[in-house]
């Protein structure tokens, strides 16, 4: 074997290495993103009685709808500005830093002995959560082999409900919610493994030297991208904001179902929530190879709507059945969430794919936080948790409605490098 046969070789074996590596960072940080993300929320009846006291039902229901809005905007505000940080400053920069952000935080909310603290450290957390999702799934896009892009975009959508089912795990087996947070450590020692082990991405470098003039164009510039834009958040926002509203309070409508204590319910229902999101992610490629994209979006957002009904609006006591359900629920939720991860970053170039990806993944999240907030003021006036979270639940319709009414466009001419959009539409690759 000449030496260049080997010289290749070496490089091949390197970059599939590196590879491995960047995949397991991006997917930890992922889930672990997720577990922090519901974290609270399996803790949070155990959380406002340690540092609230005991509440009537209308104060407590009002303190949990405001954590958890305030962690959801945090949420949205990062995934907006790690998107402008990202392209400004780098992939490997901005996923370090907005790792190392929610993992700090988290471990602060555990250490936190008011409720103010608390609250400040839950954004913060969002804050990062939101970063991590945003830039890891821009940096992959960029520096992932064509051929197993869809693949590796799909398994990395599954991070985060690993995370959830990790998240269930730990309140099902650490009673405390304050040790539960610790959890937080483990992404602050990620982001220092990952500045000896990342590479900046070559589109980012290579588009930075360039400083094309195209390149500089905002976002709104181009008729093609408003509308990319447009499609891409109605998609994902729709989803966000049934997601959001219903794992965000299904451990406290669990409890509500069961008099005495539920910490069990409530941990297995979270992880009941994380194996269905986890099973519809892994297979969402497959599903959209079966019934193509447009289909598969119509077909998660019609169950997300029936189950929504079966699952809050028929279920008046407790059984094992409702677990089956919020798994069924939960595979629609998942299979969704990697249809549009995979989507999304391929719309848009390379100096405005992290911005634009934020902005699509997020400004949903504005309206979620919002909707979570007042589920909890609803809960009295509309007759309970299952009302309250069914009426929020009804935007899975609107979701339906907007993929059904978007018109498929006709293929550009063979030959010309594209990359398909949600209804058969196409932007054109950097």
């Amino acid at each position: 074997m000449s030496v260049a046969n080997i010289n290749v070789l070496n490089t091949q074996k390197s970059s599939a290495v590196y590879l491995t590596l960047l995949f397991i960072l991006c997917f930890l940080s992922s889930a672990l993103g997720g577990t922090v993300s519901t974290l609270m929320s399996v803790y949070l009846p155990v959380v406002v009685k340690d540092l609230q006291g005991d509440l009537q039902p209308e104060a407590l229901n009002s303190i949990s709808g405001f954590i958890n809005a305030l962690f959801i905007f945090g949420w949205a505000f990062g995934g907006f500005s790690w998107g402008l940080i990202s392209d400004r400053i780098g992939r490997k920069s901005a996923l370090l830093y907005a790792i190392a952000c929610y993992g700090i935080f988290t471990v602060l909310t555990g250490l936190m002995p008011t409720w103010t603290g608390l609250v400040l450290c839950r954004f913060m957390s969002g804050f990062g959560v939101g970063g991590v999702l945003v830039v890891s799934f821009t940096l992959l896009s960029e520096v992932w082999p064509e051929k197993s892009k869809a693949v590796v975009t799909g398994i990395i959508s599954i991070a985060f409900p690993v995370g959830i089912f990790s998240a269930g795990l730990i309140n099902f087996v650490v009673s405390s919610w304050r040790e539960g947070f610790f959890v937080g450590a483990i992404p602050v020692l990620l982001a220092v493994i990952g500045m000896a082990v990342i590479r900046e991405s070559d589109k980012w470098l290579e588009h930075k030297q360039k400083k094309a003039v195209g390149h500089k164009q905002s976002m709104w510039y181009s008729a093609e991208n408003r509308r990319e834009l447009l499609v891409g958040s109605l998609m994902f926002g729709t989803m966000l904001i049934g997601l959001w509203a219903i794992f965000s309070w299904l451990p406290t409508w669990v409890q509500s179902l069961i008099p005495g204590d539920a910490q069990k319910e409530r941990g297995l229902s979270m992880m009941c929530m994380g194996m269905g999101g986890l099973a519809g992610g892994f297979f969402s490629g497959w599903l959209v190879n079966f019934a193509g994209l447009k289909k598969s979006m119509l077909l998660c957002f019609a169950v997300c709507s029936v189950m929504s009904f079966v699952l809050f609006k028929l279920n008046t006591t407790f059984s094992p059945l409702i677990f089956v359900e919020i798994a069924v629920l939960a595979l629609f939720f998942g299979a969704s969430q990697g249809v549009l991860s995979a989507y999304i970053p391929q719309l848009f170039h390379t100096g405005i794919r992290a911005t634009a990806t934020g902005f699509c993944f997020n400004i949903g999240r504005l309206f979620t936080g919002t909707a979570v907030l007042f589920i909890g003021v609803l809960v009295v006036s509309l007759g309970g948790y299952g009302n309250a979270i069914f009426i929020f639940s009804l935007v899975f319709v609107v979701g339906f409605i907007v993929v059904l009414l978007v018109k498929e466009k006709k293929a550009l001419p063979a030959g010309e490098e594209v990359v398909a959009g949600v209804d058969g539409g196409s932007v054109i690759k950097d």
